[in-house]
């Protein structure tokens, strides 16, 4: 990878001349006229030395310039390192992405380390939402990306199939002065199901919710876990009743006023937390603790949580009871999704999943279809809040993101259908000079990056960011060359190119979970 090479050469230009080891940041800049790659280290250490960062650079510059690279030149502007890729490196990568084919863009920095991503985990008392979606394809694509990066993730759901809930939802169903849950579902499962026990009743309704409504959509979000783990089993297998008392044994709990509670403040949490009520009810935050207690005796070396807006006190806690059972708290990371809107011609559509007026990710569905709706919730940051442009969805021109990137992709498929066929095997890619082929080859090696730093810090809006960059990359370079033509050798050297962009645009969808239509 360019960058990685940027990266360590630059470091041992600092170590070699200033005997400093720092943190060596890479970013691309803005104007094309400073490189495809920008250094700012000379500012880090440039007081530390007693020079300006010009000169610091300049020094850096001279020392790189003495090693083996691939960079056509390097320049020092305002004590910016700026680094130019080398045409003949950008035209290996071609080859490189003709040989690697779906693993290009593959890398080893996760070791093959077991890593649990927990996504969507709903009640299950309701359809999904919503907002479930959100967290859906988020959890889904994170997954993606972590495989490509070399982990080896598992896809979890935690069914919430005990406790008040499940109580709340027969209440619902028997239609009681207690009942919590509205909207039409509940009035089919009236019909369904016959009782008098809210728990009994509760239990079946979950069920029945669970198989006939979130399973089947989840399958329409194009999502596949590899476990359901049910929380009602943690009780049914006392790894809740040994979860605590392993807190107890580590001095870890106190009684007071006839309550069992975990001293979570002692460990960063703002106060302490209940695990036994009063009355001898254990609480969710004690079966929380026996699941993450589960998930670390499974051998998994990270665990990824997807909670939503309203758990963001749970940050604090989790972690607390982490540490308190022995683990390193910083093995787990969680993930907070912020609030979805939908609008619709200006006027947001509103959600209330209790009083039943909620929309339903089914309905969404139906509306946009599976690759546009997780395209538009990969969009904005999962830590951010979003407003879902339901008009824009619904379009189907390229004023639709999802279809911009998906007809380059058909375009492609449609330029190599009427390609001549060749079997030779040494073409030369010397003819590609066009500085719109150079810059598409650019797009190519910033995927590997976007799956590295996708992968270390989540942010998966870079997924759908990168596909619009490469779609225009290759519609500008579409508009500028002529793909085949009366000039073999430069019809063969093209094809190749759109022979690799084929191969990078696939690897991209593919990652975002997105179908790859050859014709629309």
């Amino acid at each position: 990878m360019i960058r990685k090479e940027i990266k360590n050469l630059t470091s041992a230009a600092v170590k070699k001349v200033y005997s400093k080891d720092v943190e060596v940041q890479i970013e691309h800049p803005n104007e094309k006229i400073r490189g495809d790659y920008s250094c700012s280290v000379a500012f880090s250490i440039a007081k530390e030395v007693g020079k300006n960062p010009f000169e610091v650079a300049t020094m850096l510059k001279e020392e790189i310039a003495k090693q083996k690279h691939n960079f056509s030149k390097i320049e020092v502007v305002n004590g910016f390192l700026n680094f130019f890729v080398s045409e003949k490196y950008l035209k290996k990568q071609v080859a490189k992405i003709l040989k690697e084919k779906n693993k290009f863009g593959s890398l080893k920095i996760g070791k093959n380390k077991k890593v649990n991503v927990e996504f969507i985990s709903a009640n299950p008392t309701g359809p999904l939402t919503l907002g479930n979606g959100r967290g859906g394809f988020g959890g889904d694509v994170l997954a993606n990306v972590l495989e490509k990066a070399g982990y080896r993730p598992t896809r979890e759901y935690y069914v919430n199939d005990t406790g008040n809930q499940v109580k709340g939802l027969g209440h619902s169903v028997l239609g009681d002065a207690e009942a919590v849950y509205r909207g039409e579902y509940i009035l089919q499962l009236q019909k369904k199901i016959k009782g008098r026990d809210p728990e009994a009743v509760g239990k079946k309704a979950a069920k029945e919710i669970l198989n006939k409504m979130i399973k089947p959509s989840i399958k329409k979000m194009g999502v596949k876990f590899d476990v359901w783990f049910s929380e009602k089993d943690l009780y049914e297998k006392k790894e809740v009743d040994r979860a605590i008392a392993d807190l107890v044994k580590k001095g870890f709990t106190y009684e007071s006023e006839g309550a069992v509670w975990f001293k979570s403040k002692d460990l960063g949490d703002d106060k302490d937390r209940v695990l036994i009520r009063a009355d001898g009810i254990k609480t969710y935050f004690a079966s929380d603790i026996a699941y993450l207690r589960n998930k670390f005796q499974r051998k998994f070396t990270k665990l990824i949580l997807f909670v939503g807006a309203d758990h963001h006190g749970y940050v604090a806690r989790l972690k607390a009871a982490v540490s308190a059972m022995g683990y390193d708290k910083n093995k787990i990371d969680i993930i907070i999704l912020q609030l979805v809107k939908l609008f619709e011609n200006g006027q947001e559509v509103r959600m209330s999943k209790r009083a039943g007026t909620y929309v339903t990710i089914d309905e969404l569905l139906e509306e946009v279809g599976a690759d546009v709706a997780r395209f538009f919730f990969l969009m904005t940051g999962l830590n951010t809040h979003m407003n879902f442009n339901l008009n824009l969805a619904k379009e189907k021109s390229e004023k639709n993101p999802v279809f911009k990137v998906q007809y380059a992709y058909t375009r492609i498929c449609s330029i190599l259908k009427k390609a001549p066929k060749s079997k030779k095997q040494n073409i030369d890619l010397g003819q590609l000079k066009d500085e719109s082929e150079l810059n598409l080859m650019r797009e190519f090696l910033k995927f590997s990056e976007v799956v590295e730093d996708s992968s270390n810090d989540y942010q998966l809006q870079r997924l759908p960011q990168y596909a619009l960059e490469l779609a225009e990359s290759f519609h500008r370079f579409y508009e500028n060359c002529k793909v085949i033509s009366e000039d073999k050798k430069l019809t063969e050297a093209r094809l190749q190119l759109v022979s690799s962009a084929k191969i990078v645009f696939k690897n991209t969808l593919d990652l975002m979970g997105l179908s790859a239509p050859e014709r629309m």
